[in-house]
């Protein structure tokens, strides 16, 4: 099983380049970022959670601008969004921006999207709340047109555009590896209609994370299909815990790391790397 980390990362944080080579000189498997573009002041929908929100979601970087400077200064480490809310972004631009960090960084990124928690924030994009998850998956297969066709189109309840053009195409082919992030009870269909792997999160109810392997399996065996992917968000190194989710065929664990200086910081990395080590 593969060990890879997540963080919030913010102007008073680590810097995405210095944790990035941190990463990589410790065999780390990869980087994931989420995506909060703002959080509105009058937020009446309760952290998933409990307790308050951290100031730190409404200060993080956007995810493709630092993994951008991620990729430049590494050779080897994975990048990825954790998630990507893709219900408010547009997905002809998103389809773009995929595309350009998957070449830019040979072919290293994975697109984790989500439909996101935080209502405010989301209609906010002008999206409505109740409908999201049908937008999530037509801007998915929207984007899907845009980077395997030449003239691509889409015509959806929700999203639709006559064919256009869009280079460059990702280099990895057919896309870069698309992972739905969702505890959500219909999490697994959503999975196997339109992604390509499974990324749910600890702490967060819904689905039990083994049973939810067990079943993603099953399906797909049942549909004559190689089983989806799975990446565990969340957790901070507890190797009992990590033993189980090895055991029931996780494929990767993203750990949390601290929005936090370098000097808090670096020291978990090398713990993380040296239990990388042991688990590979």
């Amino acid at each position: 099983m593969r060990i890879g980390v997540f963080c919030f990362l913010t102007a008073w944080s680590i810097q995405p380049i210095e944790l990035g080579r941190a990463l990589e000189q410790h065999g780390l498997d990869s980087l994931f970022l989420p995506e909060h573009t703002h959080i509105p002041v009058d937020r009446r929908t309760p952290f998933p959670i409990g307790g308050e929100l951290p100031r730190y979601y409404a200060e993080t970087y956007d995810p493709f601008v630092a993994l951008a400077t991620v990729a430049a200064t590494t050779e080897r480490l994975g990048i990825g969004t954790g998630v990507c809310l893709l219900i408010q972004r547009d997905p002809i631009v998103t389809a773009k921006e995929v595309a350009s960090l998957d070449v830019l960084s040979a072919g290293r990124f994975e697109l984790g999207v989500g439909a996101g928690w935080n209502r405010e924030e989301i209609e906010n994009h002008g999206t409505d709340f109740p409908s999201r998850w049908k937008l999530l998956r037509e801007r998915v297969e929207a984007m899907r047109a845009i980077w395997t066709q030449d003239e691509a189109s889409y015509a959806g309840e929700l999203v639709s555009f006559e064919p256009l053009r869009a280079e460059p195409k990702p280099l990895q082919r057919p896309h870069p590896p698309v992972l739905l992030g969702s505890n959500a009870p219909r999490a697994i269909d959503r999975v196997l209609r339109y992604a390509d792997g499974w990324m749910p999160s600890t702490g967060m109810g819904g689905i039990d994370l083994v049973e939810g392997v067990a079943e993603l399996r099953r399906r797909a065996e049942e549909l004559g299909r190689p089983r989806p992917p799975v990446t565990v968000f969340g957790g901070d190194g507890d190797e009992g815990e990590l033993a189980r989710l090895a055991a029931a065929g996780v494929d990767r664990v993203l750990l949390r790391l601290p929005t936090a200086p370098a000097a808090e910081v670096l020291p978990i990395v090398e713990r993380y790397g040296r239990l990388a080590g042991r688990l590979a």
